[in-house]
């Protein structure tokens, strides 16, 4: 459901009543019912109405079909201040988003796609982690992981996420790099259902300016894993210079994009397709999407969030999981 106090709550009930979500799947939401309840009062949205106790998930999830609230019960309604950022509504999400992970692990679930978390509520709760996909990581087991964000316009993975500028070449590794051009090429196979084409971006201006700028972190670690994958027989270029990277001849013969850094892509990509674009966790054992957008505090519980983002993050969550199981069965 995301954060309590954020947007979430209103995507999720547009969700619930969407008739090409329920065509497409079975949703469930996992979150706090009496939050749902009170957000639906509070916009003018149908409540909830059906609502499944955890405990009662727990033992009998495979009987229930219908668009439904899996009730965590994290969330004190009476305590919750829409728009705000506070402790109890970080730790409400992290019990919404661990609950959810446990469900996917134990078969109860094919796929998570989660609503936006706050950062700085889920560290005031005692959080270490800084958002889902360290999380999503960590609870599932998967060291070899990226995220990805992906629209019809462009896509982008990243070899690093939510750290600062000045650690970011610290991180870089020739090992690290290939490993986000394989999840990448893997996921756009999925996606595109052919051949890839990746482009990979350089770190310095000019990407490097071979040696120029930077300590040669374009010929030391990003050079040799793009001939690691040009010896696979892939698809892919680079490192390019980013500041052209993005260019509209360039993106339209382009599939995705290796980032460096995050705000490397999704600065141009947000600025081509925000609500429009997914996030998608590589390297799980499990699919997770997400949307592309934070909880938006200013608009919260005001009846003016837009659902496309989250509506496209579970329709492309269900393809991804009808793709894999005909990839299992080839």
């Amino acid at each position: 459901m995301g954060d309590p106090a954020g947007i979430g709550p209103e995507l999720c009930l547009l969700a619930l009543t969407n008739p090409d979500i329920y065509l497409a799947c079975h949703p469930f939401v996992f979150g706090d019912a009496a939050v749902l309840a009170k957000a639906a009062d509070h916009i003018g949205l149908e409540p909830p109405t059906h609502v499944i106790p955890w405990a009662e998930w727990t033992e009998h999830h495979e009987t229930f079909e219908k668009p439904a609230v899996v009730d965590i019960g994290a969330m004190p309604v009476d305590e919750l201040v829409p728009g705000t950022v506070n402790a109890q509504t970080g730790k409400a999400s992290y019990e919404y988003i661990t609950r959810a992970i446990d469900a996917a692990l134990a078969g109860q679930v094919q796929a998570v796609t989660t609503g936006p978390i706050h950062k700085e509520a889920l560290s005031a709760a005692g959080v270490t982690l800084p958002g889902h996909t360290e999380i999503f990581a960590d609870r599932m087991g998967a060291p070899r992981h990226c995220m990805m964000m992906t629209s019809g316009l462009m896509t982008c993975s990243f070899v690093t996420l939510h750290v600062g500028y000045g650690q970011v070449p610290a991180l870089l590794s020739v090992e690290r790099i290939r490993d986000v051009i394989e999840l990448t090429h893997e996921a756009m196979t999925r996606i595109r259902e052919r051949e890839p084409k990746l482009a990979v971006c350089g770190l310095n201006p000019h990407a490097g300016e071979h040696g120029l700028f930077g300590e040669k972190e374009e010929e030391r670690f990003i050079l040799p894993a793009i001939e690691d994958a040009k010896a696979k027989g892939w698809r892919i270029e680079g490192p390019w210079p980013p500041d052209t990277a993005f260019l509209p001849e360039r993106r339209r013969d382009i599939d995705a994009y290796i980032c460096m850094y995050h705000d490397q892509g999704l600065i141009p990509l947000k600025a081509l397709a925000f609500d429009e674009a997914i996030n998608v966790t590589l390297g799980l054992p499990k699919i997770r999407t997400s949307v592309d957008h934070g909880t938006a505090l200013d608009i919260a519980w005001k009846g003016r969030a837009s659902p496309n983002s989250l509506f496209e993050a579970i329709l492309l969550a269900v393809r991804l999981v009808k793709t894999g199981a005909e990839a299992a069965t080839a």
